[in-house]
């Protein structure tokens, strides 16, 4: 009844795009934003956790204190900063970034980042001494150790990825202010993701297609999630 009183009234079709074109473009918007962003987060947080895991040095506990407390950095705050770093006014305004994906990215990468790299310190951190000894008596480097304890605790850095990518894809406030939630004239996403779309969606009354973007956000954590579960069953069955 909803599908058909969309084709046969075009004002509704005007204003309430359910359309798989819509669907497919808000799915792409929402991957590419929050895999680059979980992807630039990890290749900065890994190296940071290794560091920190690795060496001791004056105010460790301190630069721990601030990873932990950025993981629970309010996004609304995050996307205010990142708004005034893209806009007009600031620093990076002749870039143009102002509700463009990329400034989403960057708020993204803000919110991503303290998690990705808690979680991989304390993963870090929990893998033995004595495998990090074993590898400096067999004459290894710091890449060496540093290689072995990865591969040791990978399940951990993989779940930190997953926690990453899970704040990432769920985030809201950020996404909204720098992304601005805009869609075409035809339905088609431009910074517009699932959760702010399905924000707009409840708001308005079209709870359907809210349902509809929803069930396919679930769906998306449920599938990262499957992989890490995976993951840490097969490194299980290994040993």
């Amino acid at each position: 009844m909803l599908l058909e009183s969309i084709v046969t009234d075009p004002l509704v079709l005007a204003d309430f795009p359910f359309e798989w074109n819509y669907v497919r473009s808000i799915i792409r918007v929402s991957l590419y934003v929050s895999v680059a962003a979980v992807a630039l987060s990890t290749l900065c947080s890994l190296p940071i956790a290794l560091v920190v895991g690795f060496t001791d040095f004056p105010g460790k506990r301190l630069v721990t204190s601030i990873i932990n407390t950025g993981m629970g950095f309010p996004s609304v705050v995050v996307g205010l900063v990142v708004l005034f770093t893209v806009s007009n006014q600031g620093p990076l305004g002749s870039l143009e970034l102002i509700f463009t994906p990329e400034a989403m990215i960057m708020s993204q990468f803000v919110l991503a980042a303290p998690v990705i790299t808690g979680v991989s310190l304390a993963a870090v951190g929990s893998v033995d001494q004595n495998v990090r000894d074993a590898a400096y008596a067999m004459g290894g480097t710091r890449l060496d150790v540093a290689l072995v304890t990865i591969k040791e605790a990978r399940y951990g850095i993989a779940t930190a990825v997953l926690a990453g990518f899970g704040r990432a894809i769920s985030e809201v406030g950020s996404v909204l202010i720098v992304g601005g939630n805009i869609a075409g004239p035809d339905g088609t996403s431009k910074t517009r993701t699932l959760t702010t779309a399905i924000q707009l969606e409840a708001r308005q009354g079209r709870y359907e297609t809210a349902m509809v973007l929803g069930a396919i956000l679930l769906v998306l954590v449920l599938v990262v999630n499957a992989i890490v579960v995976r993951l840490g069953s097969d490194e299980g069955g290994r040993y």
